[in-house]
């Protein structure tokens, strides 16, 4: 292999040949510049860990191409590997496991499947993969965990700052999905990135239709059970490929009843969805839930 100083008129002059070369530098063990048959260039570290001195395998690390580094920033790159290496670390090693290293997005994966799927209600896991989903996922999911800073939190639930509830209950979601990533091991650190954030303060929310609400109420389920409800048009959207006629939605019977239940009982949106037969009582006016979000619970039907 041709060594001398590796300099950028050394870059420059480096052609290409029939096969892949490298020359390395006279002052850094190990620097060298690759050169490929296609014409590119990137810089590499050559170096033996381990214990076995001469016969340890050659390991090599490419620290990235010339258009990108300066045979200077290189050099002094490969200085610090060397002192890594010197040091007992492996620096290939590494790279590697940063490489293959959990991304947000596998964790969240797992997150859900064996924590929250195995040991929450199923509402709570549809609730919580739509947070990570909507939010999560866009803003740090190609990421790899272990690399996620409190930084990156913070500026997630900032962009969220016109959903105070939401932007809390998200960073409370990560936070919970990092410390089952420390106890199963997944990263290496207990450092959980949540942990600090200053929450929004958040108003308590209380509100109760008047009689002519519940009346206009009244009217559009009617309506919309019957006649239907026209279709809102956005005019900002091309409507070219929309029916001319009959735009209006029908709202079936069921759909329409269970909006009625959830008015007349004030009870939570699954409670009613996932209701079933044999937990109600119709004798003694009784919904009987043998688990909702708050456990077994018994709900009164009034006469309506």
């Amino acid at each position: 292999m041709p060594v001398q100083k590796l300099t950028k008129r050394v870059v420059d002059a480096a052609t290409p040949h029939t096969s892949r070369y490298t020359i390395f530098d006279t002052d850094v063990r190990g620097f060298g510049l690759r050169v490929f048959p296609s014409g590119e260039k990137s810089w590499i570290y050559e170096y033996r860990s381990g214990e076995g001195g001469r016969r340890a395998a050659k390991k090599r690390v490419t620290m990235g191409s010339v258009k990108r580094m300066t045979a200077s920033q290189a050099r002094a790159l490969a200085e610090r590997l060397r002192a890594r290496v010197n040091a007992g670390e492996d620096p290939q090693a590494q790279k590697a496991k940063q490489r293959d290293a959990l991304t947000v997005d596998e964790l969240a994966d797992l997150f859900l499947a064996d924590h929250i799927g195995a040991k929450r209600k199923a509402g709570t896991k549809i609730s919580y993969d739509g947070v990570i989903r909507a939010w999560v996922i866009p803003s740090l999911g190609a990421k790899k965990a272990k690399d996620v800073k409190r930084a990156d939190i913070a500026r997630l639930h900032l962009e969220m700052k016109n959903r105070p509830s939401q932007a809390n209950r998200t960073v409370a979601i990560i936070g919970s999905m990092f410390s089952f990533a420390y106890r199963r091991g997944l990263v290496e650190t207990d450092h959980n990135p949540a942990r600090g954030i200053d929450k929004f303060p958040e108003k308590g929310r209380e509100r109760f239709l008047s009689s002519e609400e519940l009346e206009r109420l009244g009217a559009a389920i009617r309506e919309a059970e019957t006649v239907g409800i026209p279709w809102r048009i956005d005019s900002t959207k091309k409507t070219k490929h929309l029916r001319k006629e009959n735009r209006e939605t029908v709202l079936g019977e069921h759909a329409a009843a269970a909006i009625r239940l959830l008015i007349f009982t004030g009870a939570r949106l699954r409670e009613i969805l996932h209701l079933e037969w044999e937990h109600v009582d119709l004798e003694r006016g009784l919904l009987m839930l043998p688990d909702s979000k708050t456990g077994k619970k018994t709900i009164v039907l009034n006469a309506p």
